[in-house]
């Protein structure tokens, strides 16, 4: 009897924790749900999180998009800076009309001849009309007369008298010194041209300064003052 006791206790202590297990299964599995809800909201938050990166990145994109844009127009500024050749180069290869014939060298060489004589003739109208417009042209003032001035004379000796036509004057010059009160010689040699052969080594002449004869004549015999003794 003891023994069924026994047993009949132990059931119902087994039937208890059975219960128990069943009653705490429903809160285990409510916590587990709860948990998994706690888990799930960092999850939530972070898609707001990336939104809220990439609307900054959007609105970064957007002038990017505009700078793109505008690049465009900052690569056209320049074309102001070319010159008239490129310029030209970029009207044709802009151009949409049918393009024209074969042309030789000749033939453009001509038509380009004939376009200058043309922009030519248009510049000649057009200067000659502002002109009419500021009326006639003064006659300004006259160009003063050109008046030579006194030719340079020299007194000096024949050195020289060997060549055709040419003698070596040698011209001495006596200055006093303007510091030292010292009476200073100097000499210098020219050559002058002698059409007849008239002087000879020794004689005092008198030269005057000419045109250019040759390479170093510049001066020309005047006259014979005194000759030397023979």
């Amino acid at each position: 009897m003891a023994e069924e006791e026994k047993n009949e206790g132990s059931g119902d202590e087994l039937a208890d924790d059975a219960a128990q297990s069943e009653q705490e299964a429903p809160e285990a599995e409510e916590e587990a749900a709860e948990a998994e809800q706690e888990a799930a909201e960092p999850e939530d938050e972070a898609p707001d999180a990336e939104r809220e990166a990439a609307e900054p990145a959007e609105e970064a994109a957007e002038p990017a998009e505009e700078q793109e844009v505008a690049e465009p127009e900052a690569a056209e500024e320049p074309e102001a800076e070319l010159g008239p050749k490129e310029k030209r180069k970029r009207e044709r290869s802009r151009s949409s009309g049918p393009p024209g014939p074969p042309r030789s060298p000749a033939e453009r060489a001509t038509e380009r001849a004939a376009r200058r004589r043309t922009a030519s003739e248009r510049r000649r109208r057009y200067r000659a009309g502002r002109r009419h417009k500021r009326g006639e042209p003064g006659t300004g003032t006259p160009p003063a007369l050109r008046e030579p001035g006194p030719k340079k004379v020299r007194q000096g000796t024949v050195v020289s008298a060997g060549g055709d036509k040419t003698i070596t004057v040698e011209i001495a010059v006596v200055r006093r010194h303007p510091t030292y009160e010292k009476v200073v010689r100097r000499t210098s040699k020219l050559h002058a041209h002698d059409e007849g052969n008239q002087a000879q080594q020794g004689d005092v002449v008198r030269v005057v300064e000419s045109r250019p004869v040759s390479r170093t004549k510049r001066w020309r015999l005047l006259d014979i003052l005194e000759r030397a003794p023979r």
